[in-house]
């Protein structure tokens, strides 16, 4: 008769445990570096002076994970320069979400149980690993320019003085680990919530089967808006030029722009202001031509202003309401069968408006850069400018409610002749067959 397998010593699980929450932090933020350089060398960033571009990739890390990353510079006694950035580039933010939460998870799926306090010893482990792997990241992401004001009495002044305007940037080291580690716990909370797979510990199991069938529906449609959007913006790549800067959006920005899109198809709106003529980046038109039209004043971006430009941006509609069904059946089809309509459409409800908050929360970009010299100019304004886009939440949150009330009520009406847990087929018996 074999013997059974010794269990493992208790120093050789602790090792154990560490070693998988280093691969889940590296797995992570190489993830992060990786997907970063690569847009920022599509953008041209890689022909930056001073070899900044690693210092560069190192701030997109940092903002990817919520951190802060602020500019700053002077001109000795003849001026100042000041600005700042708060942008989510979230196609590196997702990169290091899913290598993050496959690799934390992967563990976890060989377990039939796990105690809360187990769950917790990981993700504080986790937790350890990742603090200082991003306090690394903060401290590389700093780098200060000399820049040309364009004016050339001043700029020959400025250098004739030793005054030649500069301006850097620096990770606000205290902002990016509060921040950072706060991005860590919420990725980890939601990846548990979601994943079937996983093992929850007997306190949470009551809410397994009210949050994590909606939960799981709401990420398949964020992430099935991102794999449609890559795929349109392969096709414009090659079909339409700019393929380098098309693929510096696509590996920096995609998330932002599919995840808006199904906010405005929604009927969610943003608000926004572009100073000058031209963007930098080959984002859509009709949202570009919307930002523009009022000049330095705000501009709502919403279905009505995308069709003046554009009467495609209708079909927005459609495709927000198809993925929501499709969340909605989907919901209806993992929950238990003794569930009714109306709680699905309450848990959708809940999840799409959940969605749309953090989608709102997430897309916001706020930038300003300035220059004063002389007393010429306006820290903002002559010199400089300020970008701003902003979810308007109170009209996006209850839109994905209703439509998410909705949808989940027809869904789970769609889902009635789908078999689904906990149903028994009439005619059969509980009790054991004959031998």
């Amino acid at each position: 008769m074999s013997q059974p397998p010794t269990p493992r010593p208790a120093p050789a699980r602790e090792l154990r445990a560490w070693w998988d929450a280093l691969a889940a932090v590296a797995a992570g933020v190489a993830a992060m570096y990786v997907v970063a350089a690569l847009g920022l060398w599509a953008a041209g960033a890689g022909d930056l002076p001073d070899d900044a571009f690693g210092s560069v990739v190192a701030a997109t890390v940092v903002s990817a994970v919520g951190g802060t990353v602020e500019l700053s510079g002077g001109a000795g006694f003849l001026g100042s320069t000041a600005g700042g950035l708060a942008v989510v580039p979230l196609s590196v933010t997702l990169a290091g979400a899913l290598a993050v939460a496959v690799v934390f998870l992967l563990p976890l799926r060989h377990h039939a149980v796990t105690s809360g306090g187990e769950l917790l010893a990981r993700v504080a482990r986790t937790a350890v690993l990742w603090l200082p792997a991003i306090l690394c990241v903060a401290l590389a992401a700093r780098h200060t320019f000399r820049i040309q004001v364009g004016e050339d009495f001043i700029d020959e002044l400025g250098e004739a003085l030793g005054a030649t305007p500069t301006v850097g940037f620096e990770a606000a080291v205290g902002a990016t680990l509060g921040y950072g580690l706060l991005w860590l716990l919420v990725l980890l909370a939601v990846a548990t919530a979601v994943s079937r797979k996983t093992p929850l510990p007997s306190r949470l199991l009551r809410f397994q089967d009210t949050v994590r069938p909606a939960a799981f529906a709401m990420l398949v449609v964020l992430l099935a808006y991102v794999v449609i959007g890559l795929v349109t913006g392969v096709v414009v790549a090659f079909t339409r030029g700019h393929t380098a800067q098309t693929f510096a959006v696509l590996l920096l920005g995609l998330p932002n722009l599919a995840w808006m899109a199904f906010g405005i198809g929604l009927g969610g709106a943003w608000e926004g202001r572009v100073p000058g003529a031209d963007i930098g980046l080959p984002v859509p038109k009709p949202l570009a031509a919307v930002l523009r039209e009022n000049g330095d004043g705000p501009a709502t971006l919403d279905l009505a202003s995308l069709a003046d430009y554009d009467a495609r941006a209708w079909l927005l509609v459609p495709l927000a309401a198809l993925a929501l069904l499709a969340a909605g059946f989907v919901t209806a089809v993992r929950s238990p069968a003794r569930r009714r309509p109306w709680q699905h459409a309450v848990q959708l409800g809940v999840a799409a408006a959940l969605t749309l908050l953090v989608v709102g929360l997430l897309t916001r970009v706020e930038a300003r850069l300035g220059l004063s010299l002389l007393g010429i100019g306006d820290l903002g304004d002559d010199f400089g400018g300020d970008v701003s886009l902003h979810a308007l939440l109170p009209r996006l949150v209850g839109f994905g409610l209703l439509w998410g009330f909705v949808a989940g009520f027809l869904g789970s009406l769609a889902a009635l002749r789908v078999r689904r847990r906990g149903e028994v087929e009439a005619g059969t018996s509980s009790a054991a067959p004959p031998a």
